[in-house]
């Protein structure tokens, strides 16, 4: 696997509970980015791809929560890519706040027929620049 992709990420107070703690879904929404902005990297504006019929779609996330980000907090999410197959892709992601790992994951997206909502094979070009990356 090479090294994992990293996005930076401030806490803006939308992202806290009354406490100023950042809310639990946020962190799955800070991953998404990382994931998108990997994809994006490697030519690919659009992930969802939808002008060729085609849908990225979550198709199960594990998540471990070990210590709370707060208001204003300056953090950075990675994504890198675990396991490529030819309709799926795991992500392997993590939160940072510095040098601690405040919250990690494994994401696997699915390549799904807009029409159908079926699973299908990722379109080779995208496939072969994911396989580069991982």
């Amino acid at each position: 696997m090479s090294e994992p992709f990293h996005i930076p990420i401030r806490v803006y107070i939308e992202d806290t509970d009354a406490g100023g703690i950042v809310y639990y879904v946020n962190y799955l929404k800070y991953m998404e980015r990382a994931r998108t902005e990997l994809v994006r990297s490697l030519g690919y504006d659009k992930p969802a791809m939808p002008q060729q019929g085609l849908l990225l779609v979550v198709h199960s996330a594990e998540v471990q929560y070990r210590k709370s980000a707060i208001l204003d907090d300056q953090l950075h999410a990675s994504a890198a890519i675990g396991k490529l197959g030819r309709a799926a892709i795991t992500f392997e992601q993590k939160i940072w706040r510095g040098d601690e790992i405040i919250c990690e994951g494994v994401v696997k997206v699915a390549c799904v027929d807009d029409a159908s909502r079926k699973p299908c094979a990722l379109p080779e070009p995208i496939y072969q620049a994911l396989k580069a990356a991982s």
